[in-house]
């Protein structure tokens, strides 16, 4: 009996691709660049379900070229911004997402690019690489403290609450957090406050983007976002590059309305090195690692596959995104 088929387009940890070869014919691209459109919409033709990066976009004529045997798309990642979920759903395709798994790594991301811009470790480090190093200097590479500053979160989820924690308990600082509606749970614990997102801007040390991207938050960091800044802030996006408008950005890191930058997305992804945010040494810029760490990554492959199987099989998924979520 001919087993069902599942394309993964690109490789991700043994422990997923190990399950779901136990019971379906699974091809993987090995590449380390994701695959054209063009092979995507090969290799996906008559597939039983499709395990997809952000990179690839779902959409109707993605779904077309899967053809009717298509049950189930399982999206390596939390978001799900690249799947058109209405149109899988108008035509009976499961959709699955990783949540949960990769909280506390991609909150320590957005801790890492904090203290790494707050305290200019890029501008340091290029100094040591390039000779410029030539002694202890007084003047030299002066960041800010985070104790007792003030900390704005734009998405008050699972990613911000934990950011929340670590900066509260950590370093004293003063949590606040634009949200459609109150957290409770954050005022007890993190004496947070809610706030509308133009006072957090006006008052905030450090701005954190942890909000999904949605026609909504489109370029919601745009030039007259980062002038409402306070002077001299600190701007961290651990999300998705979408949210930023990555030339105002440039022109507030060049004249110094804010302090620094710390990027673990851009857009497009990868940056281009000839990219002006790249060459500037008050912005550090990770290549999307958020949920780089073995445990996050590997949970990420198991809930991934273990969708695809579930799907196939008529049974309820570990993690089912909806339409209307």
């Amino acid at each position: 009996m001919t087993r069902p088929r599942v394309f993964i387009s690109r490789a991700i940890p043994s422990v997923g691709i190990d399950l779901l070869k136990q019971h379906f014919d699974v091809e993987v691209w090995l590449e380390n660049k994701p695959p054209q459109r063009e092979i995507v919409l090969k290799k996906i033709a008559g597939c039983a379900g499709v395990l997809t990066l952000l990179s690839d976009q779902v959409n109707e004529e993605f779904l077309q070229a899967a053809g009717e045997s298509l049950k189930v798309v399982s999206n390596f990642a939390v978001g799900y911004n690249n799947i058109d979920c209405s149109a899988a759903a108008a035509r009976g395709v499961r959709v699955g997402n990783t949540p949960d798994v990769l909280t506390d790594a991609t909150a320590d991301m957005a801790m890492c690019l904090m203290l790494a811009a707050a305290r200019h470790l890029q501008a340091g480090i290029d100094s040591v690489r390039n000779g410029g190093w030539l002694s202890w200097e007084p003047l030299g590479y002066m960041g800010i403290d985070l104790k007792g500053k003030t900390l704005g979160i734009v998405g008050a989820g699972r990613i911000g609450a934990a950011l929340a924690q670590r900066c509260y308990g950590g370093w004293g600082m003063n949590v606040q957090y634009t949200s459609r509606s109150e957290k409770p749970s954050w005022n007890d614990q993190f004496a947070a406050r809610r706030c509308e997102f133009q006072e957090l801007l006006e008052t905030s040390d450090v701005v954190s983007v942890h909000c999904d991207l949605n026609p909504s938050t489109v370029r919601l960091f745009n030039e007259q976002a980062f002038s409402q800044m306070k002077s001299g802030a600190v701007f961290v996006n651990t999300s998705r590059g979408g949210v930023v408008d990555q030339d105002a950005l440039v022109t507030a890191l060049q004249n110094g309305k804010l302090l620094a930058a710390g990027l673990d997305v851009t857009d497009p992804e990868p940056l281009s090195p000839s990219h002006p945010l790249v060459g500037l040494p008050n912005c550090v810029i990770a290549p999307h690692i958020g949920s780089a760490t073995h445990e996050a990554r590997n949970a990420m492959s198991r809930i991934a596959a273990e969708n695809i199987l579930l799907a196939i099989q008529d049974k309820a998924m570990t993690a089912e995104v909806f339409p209307n979520k």
